[in-house]
C-alpha cells in the first residue's frame, strides 16, 4: 500500500485507520515489526466493507486478537491488520429458558474477563479457558484449551465474516473441532453462541482458581512468551504425547539462541530476553525441532502462528 492508496483506500469506511503500525509490541512477544495498516472498525458493516475492498485490490488481510499466540517477524507484515476492540465487538448478552443458559458473545471479548464475569454470575462452562490469554475469537479459531477442557465443548453457535464480507452462521454440531484446529474456512469470528449452565459461584471460583495455580505453578507466566511453542505430536497408534516434555527430554530447558531461550520452568515454553528478536525466536524454534527430532524421532509442529513479510521463508 502506497502513500496515494493509504489516503483513499479507508476514506469512506467508518474506522479507525492507522499506517505503519508497531503491531509486533502488541503481541505478548512485544517483538517484532509493522503492518502496513491497522484498521478498526466502527460497526459491522464497516468491517464487512474493509473485507470487501481488501479482497477487491488483492490486499492481504490479517485479524489481530490479543496477540497471545503470535509471533511477528522482525521484517512485519504486508497490507491490512484488522482489530474488534470496538464496544459492538466486545459486548455480550445472556439469554435464560428453564437451566440453560445462552451466552451470546462478540468476537473481540476478552476470553479472561469472560470467564470471570460467567464465574461470578454462576454460570458452568468456560473456567476450563481459566489463564488462558485470548480472544473469544482467538480462542475458537485455535480451540484454545487443556487438561480440563477446551473451548469448543459449550460452543453451540458462531457467526463468521467471509473475505467477501458476507456474514454467514454455521451450528458448532456442522463444525469439526480437534486439537488446536478446526474446519472454520471463513477468516473472521463476528460471535459466538455457548450454553451454559447454573451452578454455585462458589464451587465455580474454586475450580478457576485452582486452574490458575496449577498454570502459576508450572508454567513462565512471569516472564515474556507466546504461551506452549508447540503442538504435542501424536504417534501412529493416535496418542499425543507432551512437547514439552520431549524438549525437556532432549535437554534443551535453558538452552538459548541470542535473546529467545527455552524456559527452564516449562520447556515448551520460548521465553525472550530484554535484546531479543522474532529472528531469534524462529531460530530457537528451528534447533528446538531438530534436536527433538534428533532424540525422540517426533517432528514438532509449531503452536505459536508467525506472520511475515517473507512468510515463503517461514516453514
Amino acid at each position: 500500500m502506497n502513500t496515494v492508496a493509504q489516503s483513499d483506500f479507508f476514506s469512506d469506511v467508518d474506522a479507525e485507520v492507522q499506517f505503519d503500525v508497531a503491531i509486533g509490541k502488541m503481541t505478548y512477544y512485544a517483538i517484532g515489526g509493522s503492518a502496513d495498516a491497522m484498521v478498526k472498525p466502527n460497526s459491522i458493516d464497516a468491517l464487512s466493507l474493509v473485507m470487501q475492498r481488501c479482497l477487491d485490490s488483492n490486499i492481504p488481510l490479517q485479524i489481530l486478537g490479543k496477540g497471545a499466540n503470535l509471533l511477528i517477524d522482525d521484517c512485519g507484515v504486508n497490507g491490512v491488520v484488522v482489530k474488534l476492540d470496538h464496544d459492538c465487538f466486545t459486548s455480550y448478552n445472556l439469554q435464560s429458558e428453564n437451566s440453560i443458559h445462552t451466552l451470546n458473545i462478540m468476537a473481540g471479548a476478552d476470553l479472561s474477563k469472560t470467564v470471570m464475569e460467567m464465574a461470578r454470575l454462576g454460570l458452568d462452562g468456560l473456567q476450563a479457558m481459566a489463564g488462558i490469554p485470548a480472544s473469544i475469537g482467538g480462542a475458537i479459531r485455535m480451540n484454545a484449551g487443556g487438561k480440563y477442557g477446551i473451548i469448543s465443548d459449550t460452543l453451540s453457535e458462531i457467526t463468521t465474516v467471509t473475505s467477501s464480507g458476507k456474514i454467514l452462521t454455521h451450528k458448532a454440531s456442522d463444525l469439526t473441532f480437534s486439537y488446536r484446529t478446526n474446519n472454520i474456512q471463513e477468516p473472521i469470528i463476528l460471535s459466538a453462541t455457548f450454553q451454559l449452565s447454573l451452578d454455585d459461584p462458589l464451587v465455580i471460583r474454586d475450580q478457576v482458581k485452582e486452574i490458575f495455580a496449577l498454570k502459576k505453578s508450572s508454567q513462565p507466566l512471569a516472564e515474556t512468551s507466546a504461551g506452549c511453542a508447540f503442538k504435542n505430536p501424536v504417534d501412529e497408534k493416535g496418542l499425543y504425547h507432551s512437547a514439552g516434555k520431549l524438549i525437556d527430554e532432549a535437554g534443551l530447558k535453558g538452552f538459548r539462541i541470542g535473546g529467545a531461550i527455552v524456559s527452564s520452568q516449562h520447556a515448551n515454553f520460548i521465553t525472550t530476553s530484554e535484546n531479543g528478536t522474532a529472528k531469534d525466536v524462529l531460530a530457537l524454534m528451528e534447533e528446538v525441532k531438530k534436536r527433538v527430532m534428533d532424540s525422540s524421532g517426533f517432528m514438532l509442529e509449531r503452536e505459536v502462528v508467525v506472520w511475515s513479510r517473507n512468510s515463503e521463508e517461514i516453514r
